[in-house]
């Protein structure tokens, strides 16, 4: 964690993360005052998937992977790589759920770290800041779904219909003389 006074430095960083974007220089300043600016090393779980956690997270510097274990292979399954100015964590601030990814550091990197309690109390001061701030969220929700929709819908496109592994197999075993 960094001293207040040094968060001071991080006020442009901060106004490039997505959901802060739209803050005034006070708002940040306040924002800064109720959260905390981790310094996590290359390696480093941030969010472990499955435990439950009150937490938001905004990448100031550096980069970070998301993956999802895979019971049947008992691995890590790569989905993407998120830099500065993305946000992880959204759900945290709705509900106590289970994280559903781990998200490790790449390289060094610099996190903004708001608590669901302290990010309400936020929301509440700051009320035309907390709209904006959570209509990025919940574009950046419906961005995730329709990524995920994309990803369902290929992987479906490129199952191969029934009737080819039918007359596939029928070609190779069936009684027909070539």
């Amino acid at each position: 964690m960094i001293e207040f006074a040094e968060k001071m430095s991080l006020i442009e960083p901060i106004r490039k993360i997505v959901s802060f974007r739209f803050l005034s220089d006070g708002e940040i300043v306040d924002l800064l005052s109720v959260s905390e600016v981790l310094r996590i090393e290359e390696g480093e779980v941030i969010v472990e998937e499955g435990e439950i956690s009150p937490h938001f997270y905004g990448i100031i510097e550096g980069t970070v992977s998301v993956t999802v274990h895979e019971d049947k292979e008992d691995k890590q399954i790569y989905v993407n790589s998120l830099g500065p100015g993305d946000v992880f964590g959204e759900a945290g601030i709705f509900m106590s759920v289970r994280r559903t990814a781990t998200v490790t550091a790449l390289s060094s990197a610099s996190v903004l770290r708001v608590h669901r309690k302290e990010l309400a109390h936020f929301l509440k001061r700051h009320a035309e800041a907390g709209n904006k701030f959570l209509l990025t969220i919940i574009f950046s929700l419906l961005r995730k779904l329709r990524l995920a929709n994309e990803e369902l819908a290929y992987e479906r496109k490129s199952d191969i219909p029934q009737e080819e592994i039918d007359a596939m197999v029928d070609n190779l075993f069936g009684d027909r003389d070539a």
